[in-house]
């Protein structure tokens, strides 16, 4: 009994270890596309350019000050390429999501392939309608504010999917 479960044991640290090597694949592959799609556009410069943007601003209605670029909205090259990015990667977990039904990976690992979709796809939403060419101080704390929904929102994802898992075995 003992060699059945080392075998499973082992068969899962494989299945896991291929995973993560197409992920860590796609991840460069997409940097890499998304560099070359914004080379006419200069995203090395927009990045730089972007960092050194940064001040302390107050958030609005608040006496608390937090980092900000000064203009936010002069950044749109490097907002669409995270737009680009996020896509790319939601695109990705929803790949490893049908290789993990397919494959039964465990539910844990499921989950948390789920819980990755909702964030990336939620993330390049908040992209989309916060960081634009109009954004502003206040659009640039709303974002991050969002950025926390989705934190929270990905972590419930993966709840239903341990909830539904934990249902369907009782």
């Amino acid at each position: 009994m003992n060699d059945k479960l080392n075998a499973r044991v082992s068969g899962y640290k494989a299945q896991e270890r291929i995973y993560s090597a197409i992920s860590a694949g796609a991840f460069f592959i997409l940097i890499g596309i998304i560099y070359v799609i914004n080379l006419p556009s200069n995203l090395w410069t927009a990045t730089i350019n972007f960092f050194s943007d940064f001040t302390f601003a107050q958030v609005p209605s608040t006496g608390i000050y937090l980092p900000s670029p000064l203009t936010p909205y002069s950044h749109a090259v490097l907002y669409g390429a995270l737009f680009q990015f996020c896509i790319g990667i939601g695109v990705l977990q929803i790949i490893m999501l049908a290789l993990r039904f397919t494959f039964k990976s465990p539910v844990n690992k499921t989950a948390e392939t789920m819980g990755n979709l909702v964030f990336w796809f939620g993330t390049a939403y908040l992209i989309a309608t916060y960081l634009t060419s109009d954004a502003t101080i206040s659009t640039w704390f709303v974002f991050w504010a969002g950025i926390l929904i989705m934190l929270g929102l990905s972590f419930v994802a993966r709840s239903f999917v341990l909830l539904a898992e934990n249902r369907l075995r009782s």
